[in-house]
């Protein structure tokens, strides 16, 4: 009888665990798909808007992305605010800056999928060998992981010959029609003649140097917010551990959040405040993008809590490789289907072998933990 009880106990302890891991499970990867669509639609609403040098719209966004985080530490009751947090804000914000002019150089879908291509490397390579201080993720199948990290790197040389089509002129303006939001003459010839006031740094160059230019502020992006979670794990790590400043701090990914998105508002508000200066107190302010940009930040906001949850349940060296590779997808649909940015059979084919290859390197790395 003893022997009976003690193999009933341990069935149901078993029972038990693998109920709760299930129920991570679920949770960690439905987090992760909303946050893939949440991240590849946000800018869908900006992307017929004038947003100029994307100083406001960024401040715009920044500002909704803020006030969805207070809601959040309202929820959590107010958890300990850790300073550290914020610099993870600083990261991103200064990432941020940067995409608006990669969104006109280069276009939605192939800006976003080689900043997402870089997060990812750049997110999985912190989390598995243990970067700026913090714990190294441990893998079950260590060859597989390094295989995903090289197939990311070899879908993002392919993105780099998708070609994009971006309004250039006023015939293609009026060639594109969405009923998403309403057509405004932007980037047109025509316009830039008539108001020179509104025209972007970017359109300035030649279609070669504004490729250029969008690449290269693609691949900062990307890295900058592939590190932007880092102070978040940093504090985490230490907090299990005694002896140290953050000895105790939360493991509840959640709690941080407020911290987090007050670093990128700060931030944000920093840039725009030197931006005014160097304007001679003149910014460009675009109305018609407040709306569409405190929308574009809602979604953010959403999606990025999401982050913080399937990192909770799934570890971050899992959720990376799944939330930066997904987005690309969603983006580029937008691109193709909507805004009619990528075209030729050349184009679709490059495209569909660097889905398959981003997403075998997603499953690669997920699976080498499990």
């Amino acid at each position: 009888m003893s022997l009976l009880r003690t193999e009933m106990a341990s069935w149901q302890g078993s029972n038990s665990f693998n109920s709760s891991n299930g129920t991570d499970l679920t949770i960690g990867f439905t987090s992760s798909a909303v946050a893939v669509f949440l991240f590849g639609t946000n800018f869908v609403p900006v992307k017929k808007f004038d947003t100029g040098d994307g100083m406001f719209f960024q401040w715009i966004l920044c500002t909704a992305i803020w006030m969805v985080s207070l809601i959040v530490n309202l929820i959590q009751n107010c958890p300990r605010f850790w300073p550290l947090a914020m610099v993870g804000g600083f990261l991103w914000a200064t990432g941020n800056v940067t995409v608006v002019p990669i969104v006109k150089t280069i276009g939605l879908g192939l800006g976003l999928l080689i900043w997402a291509s870089f997060n990812l490397l750049t997110g999985w390579a912190s989390s598995r060998f243990g970067w700026f201080g913090i714990d190294p993720e441990e893998v079950a199948n260590p060859v597989l992981n390094y295989v995903g990290a090289g197939l990311s790197v070899l879908s993002t040389i392919l993105f780099l010959f998708v070609k994009t089509d971006i309004q250039t002129s006023s015939s293609s303006s009026s060639s594109e029609c969405t009923p998403l939001v309403r057509e405004h003459s932007i980037n047109t010839s025509e316009h830039r003649n008539e108001n020179r006031n509104d025209v972007s740094w970017v359109d300035n160059f030649s279609p070669l140097g504004r490729r250029i230019i969008g690449c290269s502020l693609a691949v900062i992006a990307g890295i900058l917010y592939g590190s932007s979670f880092v102070p978040v794990l940093y504090i985490k790590d230490h907090g299990r551990r005694n002896g140290t400043t953050y000895t105790g701090a939360s493991q509840f990914d959640l709690d941080y959040v407020f911290a987090h998105f007050s670093g990128i508002f700060l931030t944000s508000t920093t840039y725009f405040l030197i931006y005014c200066a160097v304007m001679k107190n003149r910014p460009k302010v675009y109305p018609e993008a407040i709306i569409p940009g405190f929308v574009s930040g809602l979604l953010w906001a959403i999606a990025n809590c999401c982050w913080f949850l399937a990192n909770r349940y799934l570890s971050a060296v899992v959720s990376f490789p799944i939330i930066t590779a997904g987005p690309g997808f969603v983006a580029a649909m937008w691109g193709v289907l909507v805004f009619k940015e990528i075209k030729g059979l050349k184009n679709y084919i490059l495209l569909l072998i660097a889905f398959c290859i981003i997403l075998a390197a997603s499953l690669s790395t997920a699976f080498s933990k499990v």
